[in-house]
């Protein structure tokens, strides 16, 4: 799915909301609502009287990683990004040209047999590409560290010591790695964890949780490891770590019994729901890899509901956006987010996908600019 709409430059958001003002937070960003094709404009904050009591919201636990490195490939420099570990204990990494503001553009990796040198003494050997002819990310292996848990604990200390957050260039600086944490993310006993933010849940606060309970409105907590995004040709995701606990599965399942809806916070969320999800629609605890793409063709079993970041027009999460709300939808969605000078990327504004016979919530302001 390619959308027609052409999105300013101007529109990226440079830098956290709350870094926009004083005395603003993390949701003081603008909120799009979809009901099928009808669109209202809305402030983040609003989100509590736009779900009902009984709703349920399924939110990514997985905290991200500082996984960008500084390197050489002999003499020239590189940004490596830590993607994800494998069960071998090789890492998917993706190495990319630095110019001073993030990164600019991915560096074809190769050929097998590369070593790059890393900030800490750490040394990679590229072995061979993901997807054969797609070189963009390489598995690698830690020169020295053996397999298994030992190359894990290696990259794991190095990012701790050495790493910064992903940031691509439409952003204005880097930000510490507290800026890019959601306050669903949770630490992992085994180091792992995202490698760019799962930024649909940023825009929640503590107070904001708190607020949604109070309204009845519930929350699952899944985990699901994001790796590296395929920043220029919008490939769809590779094979990413993902859990669904059995008292988030029990919850899901009760909601889908009853009168509330299911609504993933992030396509990270819905990837893994939908991983845990049977034919017969029943969400059972599971956990290990997922190679889900969800398309249209596929559609979805879960979830009836989406709140999500603008993405690309040309971006392959759009599909999963088409399965969950249909394509008219989504062309009149992002055509008013464009037209209503929404901000795209990991710290801008908000999409929330409904069913289209929701009506609108009387009690909220629907001209919110």
């Amino acid at each position: 799915m390619t959308l027609s709409v052409r999105v300013p430059q101007e529109l990226s958001a440079r830098v956290p909301a709350e870094q926009r003002g004083p005395g603003l937070d993390r949701d003081a960003v603008r909120l799009l609502v979809s009901r099928g094709t009808q669109v209202s404009h809305h402030a983040f904050r609003e989100l509590p009287c736009l779900l009902r009591a009984g709703d349920l919201l399924v939110v990514n636990t997985s905290p991200v990683l500082g996984a960008a490195v500084d390197g050489w490939v002999g003499h020239a420099r590189v940004v490596v990004h830590f993607s994800t570990l494998g069960d071998d204990g090789r890492w998917a990494v993706e190495l990319r040209e630095p110019d001073g503001r993030g990164t600019t553009r991915a560096r074809a990796g190769g050929p097998a047999g590369t070593e790059v040198r890393l900030t800490g003494g750490v040394r990679l050997v590229l072995e061979e590409a993901l997807g054969g002819a797609r070189e963009r990310l390489w598995w690698a292996r830690v020169a020295g560290a053996g397999s298994g848990g030992g190359a894990g604990a290696v990259v794991h200390r190095l990012l701790r010591e050495h790493g910064r957050p992903i940031r691509y260039s439409y952003t204005e600086r880097d930000q510490p790695l507290s800026v890019y944490q959601t306050v669903f993310a949770l630490p992992s006993a085994d180091g792992a964890g995202s490698a760019e933010m799962p930024s649909a849940a940023r825009p929640f606060t503590a107070r904001l949780v708190a607020e949604l309970v109070s309204r009845g409105v519930q929350f699952a907590p899944v985990t699901l490891h994001t790796g590296v995004a395929s920043a220029e040709v919008h490939e769809p995701p590779y094979p990413e770590r993902f859990s669904v606990p059995e008292a988030s599965a029990r919850l899901i399942n009760a909601v889908k019994a009853g009168d509330g809806r299911v609504v993933a916070v992030g396509t990270t969320a819905v990837r893994a729901v939908e991983s845990a999800a049977g034919a017969d629609g029943v969400v059972r605890a599971r956990e290990g890899w997922t190679d889900l793409v969800v398309t249209p063709e596929r559609g979805v079993g879960v979830v009836d509901g989406l709140l999500t970041g603008l993405h690309e027009p040309e971006a392959s999460h759009l599909l999963m956006l088409e399965a969950v709300a249909g394509r008219a939808a989504v062309d009149r969605g992002y055509e008013e987010a464009v037209r209503g000078r929404y901000l795209w990327h990991e710290f801008g504004d908000v999409h929330l996908l409904l069913p289209a016979e929701e009506p609108h919530a009387e009690h909220c302001a629907s001209n919110y600019r």
